[in-house]
């Protein structure tokens, strides 16, 4: 596995349950289109995994 992973955020999370924009905003995401960069870790795959049909994710 590569030691990091590249998530962007495709969808808003405005009109979905605020669990979604809480999973986002500890991903580090905050605007449409933005680009973090995170370790690849368990912790943040689950959190992927969560929010999988809003991002996109590079390995």
């Amino acid at each position: 596995m590569a030691t990091e992973v590249k998530v962007t955020l495709k969808r808003s999370p405005i009109g979905r349950k605020e669990y979604f924009g809480k999973v986002l905003k500890g991903l580090g995401l905050k605007r449409l289109h933005q680009t973090v960069t995170l370790k690849d870790t368990p912790e943040i795959r689950g959190m992927i995994r969560k929010v999988e049909h809003m991002v996109t994710v590079e390995d």
